[in-house]
C-alpha cells in the first residue's frame, strides 16, 4: 500500500538539469487540514445548511488516515494502486517519447532520460500525495452534495484556503449546476475566516 510522506516543490525536469517550481507545493503540506475538515464536516445538518469550525488539526498517522477514508471507499487501497500504477506508466510513456524525438542529440535524449530516472521516486511520491488528498477532497465534495451544504467556513491560513479553492474546483465541474465563491472576512469575535458559499441553481 503506498504511503504518504513530504516529497517537495514539482520538479521541472528536461535535458538541461532539474529544477523547482515556486509555487507548486507538495500535496502533503494540505491532507492534515483536509482530514480534519472531513471529520469535522461529516455529521446531519437539521436546520441551517451551513458548516463552521475554528478546526484544531491534528498530526494522523497514516494507518488513521487510511481507516478515515475508508469509511467513505472501501476500496480505497485497491484504487490508489491502481492511479499510482497509471502513474508509473506515464513515467515510461515519457521516457519512450524522449527517445522518439528528432530535435535533440542522442547524448541530450539519455541525460534528460537519466534525470527522469533520477527523479522518479520523488515524482511517484508526489503522485501518491497529491491522490491521497483528491481522495479526500471528493469525499468532503460528496457530503457536501448530499447534505445540500451551502456554507463553509474555516479559520484564515493558506492551507485551508488552497482546500477551499480545490473543492471550488471540484464543485463547479459537478454535473450539478453550482456556483460557488470564496471570501475572507473578520468576525465579530475577531477571527479572521475564510468562506465557501454554495449555490445550487434550480435546487433551492
Amino acid at each position: 500500500m503506498a504511503q504518504i510522506k513530504y516529497a517537495g516543490p514539482r520538479p521541472y525536469i528536461s535535458q538541461h538539469g532539474i529544477s523547482y517550481k515556486n509555487g507548486k507545493e507538495d500535496k502533503y503540506v494540505y491532507i492534515q487540514n483536509a482530514i480534519e475538515l472531513l471529520k469535522d464536516i461529516d455529521h446531519d445538518y437539521e436546520y441551517k445548511k451551513s458548516y463552521s469550525s475554528t478546526i484544531s488539526v491534528k498530526k494522523l498517522t497514516q494507518d488513521k488516515i487510511d481507516q478515515i477514508l475508508e469509511q467513505y471507499e472501501k476500496d480505497l487501497k485497491q484504487k490508489i494502486d491502481q492511479e499510482v500504477q497509471r502513474y508509473k506508466e506515464k513515467i515510461s510513456h515519457e521516457i519512450e517519447h524522449i527517445k522518439t524525438l528528432k530535435r535533440i542529440s542522442d547524448i541530450e535524449k539519455d541525460v534528460w532520460i537519466k534525470n527522469i530516472k533520477l527523479m522518479e521516486d520523488y515524482r511517484i511520491q508526489r503522485a501518491i500525495n497529491k491522490i491521497y488528498y483528491f481522495h479526500c477532497i471528493n469525499d468532503i465534495k460528496n457530503i457536501i452534495l448530499k447534505q445540500n451544504i451551502k456554507r463553509i467556513v474555516t479559520p484564515f491560513n493558506e492551507r485551508f484556503w488552497h482546500i477551499l479553492e480545490t473543492l471550488q474546483g471540484v464543485l463547479e465541474s459537478d454535473k450539478r449546476p453550482i456556483h460557488t465563491s470564496i471570501i475572507e472576512y473578520t468576525t465579530n469575535d475577531d477571527q479572521r475566516v475564510i468562506e465557501l458559499d454554495i449555490a445550487y441553481h434550480n435546487y433551492d
